[in-house]
Parts: C-alpha cells; sequence; structure tokens
C-alpha cells in the first residue's frame, strides 16, 4: 500500500508513488481539460507490474487501468505515449530502492501496446497498457553496421552512446573483458549486436566465457555469471536478500518468543506466502542432452582447412569455474551438482559422454589479418571455450528457477 509516512516503513509493502503521469505524441493530456502535462491516472490505476533479469535487454512493465474518462480516445493512445512516475521504498537510500522514471530525475518510460481490454461497466473499461524503456523501442528502430576493434567491453560502451544507434543516456556498469578482437557488425539491432559481442566476451579475472547484457532500474549492466557470484579477489558475494517460508501476520511478542528482535516489518518483508517451481528440478537428462555435462566441439578453421575436435567435461573444469554455491571455504561447499561415479555397464561418469551434444563450429583465423579465432585469443581454444560458454550458460538457464510470492 502507499505509505503514509514517505520516510518510514509501517507495514511490510509500503511505497511512495506520488502520482503516475501519462503524456500523448505532443507532451499533453490530449483533449482532457487542465492536463497540459499529461495526465496523472494513479487512481485510476488498479495493478502496476516492473520485470527486470539477466536475459531482459530492456525493463518492461504493465499496469492496469480502470478508464472511466475514455483516456484511450482523449489522449488518445496510441502507442508513442511517456509514462512518468517515482517509485520508491520509504526510508530506504536512493538507487537500488527507488525506480525513478520521472522527467526531472530519471528516464520516462515509453508505452508501445494496449490489450486485454473490456468493458467493466457502463462507461468504464479496464484494459492493460504494457511500456518499456527508452532504449527498447531505440533498438527497434536503429541498426548497428560497423566495424569494432579492441576491447569487447569497450565495444559494448560505443554501441550503446552511439549517437545514430542506441543514443542512451544510462550508466553502463561494465565487467571489463580480456580478449579483444575485430568485430564487424553486419547492419542489425543494437541489442542484436551487443548479444554478439557479449557471446565472446571472457572476463578479465575469471575462466568462464561468455557475459550477460541486461537493464535493471539502476542502468546496463555488461556482467559474466562468475561476477553476480563473487567480488573481485574471490570472495562470495553477500545475497541482496534472505528470504523465509514462515507464519503470517505474526504479532512482536510472538516474534521474541521465537527468539527474534520483535522486527515485524522486517519479519513480513522476509517472509514468503507462496512459492512454486517453475521447472522440471534438476533434470538430469535435460541437462545431459543440452551439453551441461559432456559436449563434443568440433571446430573447422576455415584458413587452413583443418579440422579440430575438443571435449568438454563438467567435472574436469568444476574447479576452475565458480557456482552458485561458490565459496572459498574448501572443496566440501564446492561440490559439483552431480557425482562423477559410473552411471552405466561402460563404467563411465555423465561428464565422460561427450556425444550428448556435438556442435560443429567454424573458425576465423586470419579474417582480419589476425591469428586468433572466434574469441579473440588463440584459435586451438575454440573449442574448450564454447564448451564451457554452453555449459556454463545451460546450469543458469535451465537450472532450478522458483516464482515466489512475499
Amino acid at each position: 500500500m502507499g505509505s503514509k509516512n514517505p520516510n518510514q516503513i509501517d507495514f511490510a509493502g509500503d511505497y511512495n508513488l506520488n502520482g503516475i503521469i501519462i503524456q500523448n505524441h505532443a507532451g499533453t493530456g490530449g483533449n482532457i481539460e487542465g492536463a497540459e502535462g499529461g495526465v496523472n491516472i494513479q487512481s485510476s490505476v488498479q495493478e502496476l507490474n516492473i520485470y527486470e533479469g539477466i536475459n531482459q535487454n530492456a525493463v518492461y512493465g504493465s499496469l492496469v487501468l480502470v478508464d472511466s474518462i475514455n483516456l484511450l480516445a482523449n489522449l488518445p493512445i496510441q502507442g508513442t505515449e511517456r509514462l512518468m512516475f517515482r517509485l520508491s521504498t520509504p526510508g530506504a537510500s536512493e538507487g537500488a530502492a527507488t525506480i525513478d522514471a520521472s522527467e526531472e530525475t530519471g528516464h520516462p518510460f515509453y508505452v508501445y501496446k494496449v490489450s486485454n481490454k473490456q468493458q467493466a461497466s457502463q462507461g468504464t473499461l479496464v484494459y492493460t497498457i504494457h511500456f518499456a524503456s527508452r532504449e527498447f523501442m531505440r533498438n527497434i528502430r536503429t541498426k548497428v553496421s560497423k566495424a569494432y576493434e579492441g576491447k569487447l567491453s569497450d565495444m559494448v560502451q560505443e554501441i550503446i552512446s552511439d549517437k545514430e544507434g542506441l543514443d542512451s543516456r544510462k550508466t553502463l556498469y561494465f565487467e571489463e573483458t580480456g580478449n579483444q578482437d575485430k568485430i564487424v557488425i553486419p547492419n542489425i539491432t543494437p541489442f542484436k549486436a551487443i548479444g554478439m559481442i557479449a557471446r565472446k566476451a571472457l572476463p578479465l579475472y575469471s575462466k568462464g566465457a561468455g557475459m550477460y547484457f541486461y537493464e535493471t532500474s539502476r542502468g546496463f549492466h555488461l556482467q559474466s555469471w562468475e561476477n553476480m557470484l563473487v567480488q573481485y579477489g574471490g570472495n562470495a558475494r553477500p545475497p541482496a536478500q534472505e528470504f523465509f517460508y514462515m507464519p503470517q501476520n505474526i504479532t512482536d511478542p510472538q516474534l521474541e518468543s521465537l527468539g527474534k528482535d520483535g522486527d515485524k516489518v522486517l519479519h513480513d518483508l522476509q517472509s514468503v506466502e507462496s512459492y512454486k517451481f517453475i521447472n522440471t528440478f534438476h533434470d538430469t537428462a535435460a541437462a545431459q542432452a543440452l551439453g551441461t555435462y559432456g559436449h563434443r566441439v568440433i571446430t573447422h578453421n576455415l584458413y587452413d582447412k583443418s579440422y579440430n575436435t575438443t571435449d568438454y567435461n563438467y567435472h574436469d573444469t568444476f574447479e576452475e569455474l565458480i557456482h552458485a554455491d561458490y565459496t572459498n571455504e574448501g572443496d566440501t561447499d564446492n561440490a559439483p551438482a552431480v557425482r562423477d561415479n559410473p552411471v552405466d555397464f561402460d563404467n563411465l561418469g555423465v561428464s565422460q559422454y561427450p556425444e550428448s551434444l556435438v556442435t560443429y563450429m567454424p573458425t576465423t583465423q586470419f579474417l582480419h589479418n589476425e591469428e586468433t579465432g572466434s574469441y579473440g585469443v588463440d584459435v586451438t581454444q575454440d573449442g574448450r571455450l564454447e564448451g564451457i560458454r554452453n555449459a556454463q550458460k545451460m546450469q543458469v538457464e535451465a537450472g532450478t528457477a522458483v516464482r515466489m510470492t512475499d
């Protein structure tokens, strides 16, 4: 609920939201009287959702509107409107606790779709307005057709700030890459171009392959999976938040009897109302087929017409890489998800079946007069790096996922 005290949380779920302004293409409220700078629709908004994730290049959102002023026709809403608001947690510091889509200090969202339109009653419509960050629309409207040379993280910075391309004014939080290359972007969208670069990016301070490019309310991020799990120096990152499945609506005296400090607000913020596993829990068969444990990469050097076969083995590389349950306290805390004991009559472990997934990969040695291969390093490393990149990606995207309501 909206907070009565903007500087203090009284109940879990309190928020500060002082207006949701929607502007038409001309920056006004259209035919609605007294709405020169836009229309404040907060009183008509039934639901506001904002979505972000490491597999999303842009921040998306939706709001459910109960419209009794015929906003669709009077604004009108045609898919070029801007949405402005400032949503924050009472008493929290600026930054991660604030979504600033205001005109003055933040970045407004852009409306791109209206769906689920229904006639609720005489003179009242209910529908959903979909919106996204400015860069989402800019990405659709522009293309990148250019050659880049140097560190891959520098290329991403250049594409993001290119006035003829994405032209983003937001902060980019990037992890420096250790590899350099020459890459020609063949007239594709900025997000697709960055994805092409991120796929080849090798983190400077870890042995993984590939990076994630995504947007949050703070800005854009170019980051490896390892960097999400550990800090520089190898220490595991502390959790951003901890949640517990525990009784709801508990009182302060009850908290004290349970040995808690009596902070009911904190208790409620950390309480999980419900949760559900949204994929098959630890599907070893799927992981095997996707090359998570064993993967054969056949590289074809187009320059000297040679072939090379590299077999990726999950257990052989396990200690080199960083995993979601990583600690730096000893091997007992870094056990593989699946042991390497024999699983069949041939006495082989799950990682010893490289033909679980076979990939053909052409390399581009000397494409730009450089001896390097597809990852901008020694061409003989292409197969090994591709095996690591695929296995790490599958562990993240095909691993256990939970949908939680708190």
